[in-house]
C-alpha cells in the first residue's frame, strides 16, 4: 500500500471527528467568502447606487426623497404597478454631486460648468441642465440608503463572528484528530517492536529506531496539523474564490484559471528537488540520534580513554552535513516559495488591469465599482491560500519522508503475541544435531546434540565464540534453527508459540538490566500474577535482604534507568529474584556470577542449591569451579561440543576441560601467593 493510502487509513480511524473539522472549516470559509459579495452590494447598491435613475411619485414612505418640494424615488425601490414620474437623475463628478431633471442616456468622461453637467465620449459632448447639491441635500438622497448599510454591515460582522466560531472549531478538531491519530501510529510502533525478531536490533542502533517513533511521527503529526488543515482550507477557499469570481466576471475568471495547472507544475517542480535532500536530512537526523545515544551510554569509556574530543569532531562531521543539506533545501524552499508566489500575484493584478483598464472601459460596457473592488478583493484573498500551499511544501516533503521511515519499520516482518496459556512443562530439554549461524553460510553451532532431563544442571563452557549463548538464544526461540531440531518434553519448540516457551523460563544475564520503577517493580515486572509476598521472597531467597536492607525504603527504594545507583551485585541480585519470582521450569544463567564478589556468590550459591530442585538449570560460566556440582557439563570448541560429562569424567579425561581447569586453578594459586 502507498504511503499517502496509509495515512489516509489512519486518518479513517478517527473520520467522525475529521469530517466534522471540514464541515465546520466549510461552513468558515463560505462565511468569509461571502465578505467581497457583501461589499459589492454595499458599494453598488447603497454607496453609489444613488446614481441610478429617480423618479418622481405621490407616494410616501421611507424610500422617498424630498427635494425642492417635490417627492422622488429610485427606480428599483418601486414595487410593481406603482406610477412613475419624471426621471431625474443623482451624478458625481470628482467630490461633488448635482442634480439633473432629466434621464441621462449615457455615460463617460464627466464635467460640470456654468450649470451645466458636460458627459463625453467617442460621440461627442452632451450637455444637461444641472444644479449642486448641498451636503444636506445629498444626506437626503443617501438617507433611504442607511438601513440598508446598516443591515449589510451587521451582516457582514455577525458572518466574521460565526467564521472566527467555526474556525476555532476546526482547528480544535483537527489538533486532537491529529494527536489521536499520532498516538495510535505511536502505539502501532511500539507494539510492532516487541513483536520484532531479536536479530533486527543486531545491526539497528537504539538511536535510530527511537528516531522513528518519536522525531518521525512528530513530522507527520505536523502534517495533519499543519499540512492537512492548510491543504484542505485552501482548496475550499480557491474552490470557493473561483466560483465567486464565475459568478462576477466569467471571462476573468477563466484567465485566473491558469493558475491551478501552474499550482501543479510548481509541486511536482518542488518534490523533484527536495525529496532526495529530505530524504538526506532524515537520515542524519537518525545517525546524529543514535550517536548520542551511544555516547550517553558510553560516557565512563569515552572520558576514561580521553575520547572527547574525537567523538565531538565525529559529531561535528554529522552535524554539519546535516547543515550543509538543511541549507541547500532552505534555497529550494526561497526560491519556490514567496519570491514565485509574490511573480504569479503581479502577473495576475496586470491581468485584472489590462481587462478593466482596456476593452472594460469602453463606454456602455464599464463594469461596476463594487465588481471591480470584489474581483480585486478575491485576487488577494486567493493568493493567500496558494502562498500557504507553498509554504508547507517543505513539511509536506518532511512527513512523507517520515512517514516512510515509519511504514518501513512497520512493514518488517514480526511475531505475532499469542496469549500462552499452557501448564508449566516439566522441562525435559533435548538438542537434536542442532546447525545454526547467524548469517547464511556461516554457522556458529555445528551438529549440537545432548539431552537435560528435568531438574538437571547443564553447564556450558567454552573460549569466547564458542557458541555458549547461541544455544540459549536458541532455546528461547529468538533464532530459529537452521537444521536439526530442539524439543522441550518431547514437543519441538517449533510447535510452541513463543510466549508459551517463555513463560516457564527464566533467564539472568552477565549484564542485568533494569528499569526505571522500584526493585519490587524490577522482580515483577508489573505482573499482576505475582504478589508482594512472592516478590520479597524471591529477594529473601537469593540473599538479597542483606545486601539491600540498607537502602532507605529496601525494597520500595527508587531505580532510575538501568540501575546506575545500585552496585553491579545489588543489580545482579534483583535479576536473580526476578527470575526466581517466575517459578520458571527452565532457569538460565548466562555469565550469572561474573560481575558478583565472592561473598554474595557462596551466598547466592547456597540459594541455587535449594532453588535449582525441581527446574532444568543452564549455567554458562567462564569460572569452572562455580559448576563442578553440574550434572552434565558441555565443553563447547568452535560452535561444536568436544567433550561432555560431569566434572569427575572430565577432569579423569584430561581434555579441553582438565586443561582450562588448572588454568583457572593456577592463576588463583599464583593470585593467592601473590597476595600473601
Amino acid at each position: 500500500m502507498k504511503t499517502g493510502n496509509r495515512l489516509v487509513q489512519y486518518a479513517l480511524y478517527y473520520k467522525k471527528t475529521l469530517i466534522a473539522a471540514l464541515l465546520m472549516l466549510t461552513v468558515a470559509v463560505g462565511a468569509e467568502l461571502t465578505g467581497p459579495i457583501i461589499a459589492k452590494k454595499m458599494i453598488d447598491d447603497h454607496i453609489i447606487g444613488i446614481e441610478k435613475p429617480w423618479y418622481e411619485t405621490s407616494a410616501g414612505g421611507k424610500d422617498t426623497v424630498t427635494y425642492n418640494g417635490t417627492r422622488y424615488k429610485r427606480e428599483d425601490r418601486f414595487t410593481e404597478g406603482e406610477s412613475k414620474g419624471s426621471e431625474v437623475r443623482i451624478l458625481q463628478t470628482e467630490l461633488d454631486y448635482y442634480f439633473i431633471p432629466e434621464g441621462v442616456k449615457q455615460d463617460g468622461e464627466r464635467k460640470a460648468e456654468n450649470g451645466q453637467f458636460v458627459i463625453s465620449n467617442r460621440d461627442g459632448e452632451t450637455s444637461y441642465p444641472a444644479v449642486k447639491l448641498s451636503k444636506d441635500e445629498l444626506m437626503k438622497f443617501y438617507e433611504p440608503e442607511v438601513s440598508g448599510i446598516i443591515f449589510l454591515m451587521t451582516l457582514y460582522f455577525g458572518l466574521l463572528v460565526l467564521a472566527s466560531f467555526f474556525n476555532y472549531g476546526q482547528r480544535f478538531f483537527l489538533q486532537v484528530t491529529s494527536n489521536r491519530i499520532i498516538q495510535r501510529m505511536r502505539m502501532d510502533i511500539f507494539e510492532h517492536i516487541q513483536r520484532l525478531p531479536i536479530k533486527y536490533f543486531d545491526n539497528l542502533p537504539a538511536g535510530k529506531v527511537v528516531a522513528r517513533v518519536t522525531n518521525d511521527t512528530e513530522a507527520i503529526r505536523e502534517l495533519y496539523v499543519a499540512v492537512l488543515a492548510t491543504f484542505f482550507t485552501s482548496a475550499i477557499y480557491i474552490t470557493g474564490i473561483f466560483i465567486a469570481l464565475f459568478l462576477l466576471e466569467v471571462k476573468l475568471a477563466l484567465i485566473c484559471l491558469a493558475i491551478i495547472p501552474i499550482l501543479v507544475l510548481w509541486t511536482i517542480a518542488y518534490r523533484k528537488f527536495s525529496s532526495n535532500y529530505n530524504e538526506k536530512i532524515r537520515t542524519l537526523v537518525s545517525d546524529i540520534n543514535a550517536m548520542v545515544n551511544e555516547s550517553i551510554q558510553g560516557m565512563t569509556i569515552i572520558q576514561a580513554f580521553r575520547r572527547q574530543k574525537e567523538m565531538t569532531a565525529e559529531f561535528e562531521q554529522l552535524n554539519e552535513a546535516h547543515y550543509t543539506y538543511q541549507n541547500k533545501l532552505l534555497s529550494i524552499n526561497s526560491l519556490l516559495s514567496h519570491n514565485m508566489v509574490g511573480f504569479i500575484r503581479n502577473v495576475a493584478f496586470v491581468a485584472l488591469i489590462w481587462y478593466f483598464g482596456g476593452a472594460s472601459l469602453a463606454p456602455g460596457s464599464m463594469v461596476s465599482l463594487g465588481v471591480l473592488y470584489a474581483f480585486v478583493d478575491y485576487l488577494n484573498r486567493l493568493f493567500q491560500p496558494i502562498s500557504g500551499i507553498v509554504n508547507q511544501f517543505a513539511q509536506l516533503e518532511q512527513a512523507r519522508v517520515a512517514s516512510n521511515r515509519v511504514f518501513s519499520l512497520l512493514d518488517e516482518k514480526g511475531i505475532e503475541v499469542e496469549a500462552a496459556e499452557n501448564p508449566r512443562y516439566k522441562g525435559n530439554v533435548s538438542f537434536d544435531h542442532v546447525y545454526f549461524g547467524y548469517t547464511e553460510g556461516h554457522d556458529v553451532l555445528k551438529d549440537i546434540h545432548f539431552e537435560a532431563k528435568q531438574g538437571e544442571t547443564v553447564a556450558l563452557v567454552g573460549h569466547t565464540g564458542s557458541g555458549k549463548s547461541s544455544i540459549m538464544n536458541l532455546l528461547f526461540r529468538f533464532y530459529d534453527v537452521d537444521r536439526g531440531s530442539i524439543s522441550i518434553d518431547g514437543v519441538n519448540i517449533k510447535e510452541m508459540s513463543r510466549q508459551e516457551i517463555r513463560k516457564h523460563m527464566g533467564i539472568v544475564l552477565q549484564d542485568p538490566f533494569l528499569f526505571t520503577g522500584t526493585i519490587a517493580s524490577n522482580v515483577s515486572l508489573e505482573n499482576e500474577q505475582i504478589p508482594r509476598e512472592q516478590i520479597e521472597k524471591a529477594l529473601k531467597d537469593v540473599g538479597a535482604e542483606h545486601l539491600l536492607k540498607s537502602l532507605p525504603k529496601g525494597f520500595d527504594e527508587p531505580v532510575i534507568e538501568k540501575g546506575s545507583t545500585l552496585s553491579s551485585g545489588q543489580r545482579q541480585l534483583i535479576s536473580f529474584a526476578r527470575a526466581l519470582a517466575y517459578d520458571p521450569a527452565i532457569l538460565i544463567l548466562d555469565e550469572a556470577t561474573a560481575s558478583i564478589d565472592t561473598e554474595t556468590e557462596l551466598a547466592i550459591q547456597e540459594a541455587l542449591e535449594v532453588l535449582k530442585k525441581g527446574r532444568t538449570t543452564f549455567i554458562i560460566a567462564h569460572r569452572l569451579s562455580t559448576i563442578k556440582n553440574a550434572d552434565q557439563i558441555l565443553v563447547l570448541d568452535r560452535g561444536e561440543i568436544a567433550e561432555k560429562g560431569s566434572h569427575d569424567e572430565l577432569m579423569k579425561a584430561e581434555g579441553n576441560y582438565y586443561q582450562m581447569y588448572k588454568l583457572q586453578q593456577g592463576k588463583q594459586s599464583a593470585g593467592s601467593s601473590l597476595a600473601g
